[in-house]
């Protein structure tokens, strides 16, 4: 059972390391400003054990389910134009992280890594429908058993200056497992193809590993069945 992400575990240490260091400097010298540094690093130790919290989540047992990768709320749903991965028209859904909400990210369904594509880029505010565009940010392309594909992107923030991504090509995967995670303030971006139900709606807060964003159809059509996954070309990252 994990409780902290072991990603925040160096900024964890790392700030209660000061507040000890600052506590034993006041407590010998007396001053005040030893005392208020203490407060401040304390305060930041609570934070980041919040930040870093990493629940268990049960993901639903259905192999048709597209499960939400992040916490957080829904701030778009749209049709739109996919050229890395699917190349052609797909549906979008955006989900917006607070510093609030978890940021541990989970993967949105089984199958097999088949695109995982790094991007240089802008740190604009997560929220606004630019960031998705110009932010730096992570893409990961994951096809399951019947052929069916699901593009997701971890993207910064205004704040967040670190993307952590622990997949790889090839890798085989299972839908709520932990994959990484974005450092204070982002944005998740889950594309997939237009035929799959959305069960969710703007505004609505999700659940990463639980909610289920959208579905695809229990039958799955012959084409889709038979596709095999596609070899993309590596996207050069671009300097901005």
């Amino acid at each position: 059972m994990r409780l902290i992400a072991k990603e925040g575990l160096p900024l964890i240490l790392g700030t209660l390391g000061l507040t000890l260091v600052f506590a034993i400097l006041g407590f010998f010298f007396r001053h005040m400003a030893w005392w208020i540094l203490t407060a401040i690093f304390a305060l930041l130790t609570l934070f980041n054990l919040y930040f870093f919290r990493d629940p268990e989540r049960q993901p639903p047992d259905d192999p048709h389910a597209i499960v939400s990768p992040a916490d957080g709320t829904i701030v778009e749903i749209k049709e739109t134009e996919e050229p890395e991965y699917f190349h052609g028209k797909v549906r979008q859904i955006s989900i917006f992280l607070s510093v609030f909400n978890v940021h541990v990210n989970r993967i949105p369904i089984s199958g097999k890594v088949d695109y995982v594509v790094y991007h240089k880029g802008k740190f604009l505010a997560a929220f606004k429908e630019k960031a998705s565009l110009d932010n730096e940010q992570t893409a990961i392309g994951i096809s399951d058993p019947y052929g069916r594909r699901v593009l997701f992107k971890q993207i910064a923030g205004l704040i967040a200056r670190r993307i952590v991504c622990n997949v790889s090509e090839g890798q085989e995967v299972t839908v709520g497992q932990r994959m990484g995670l974005i450092r204070y303030g982002s944005r998740v971006d889950v594309f997939f193809d237009l035929s799959a139900r959305v069960l969710v709606k703007k505004g609505q807060k999700v659940v990463g590993g639980e909610t289920v964003l959208a579905r695809f159809s229990d039958e799955p059509s012959d084409e889709a069945t038979a596709e095999t996954v596609q070899e993309y070309p590596v996207v050069e990252t671009v300097e901005e």
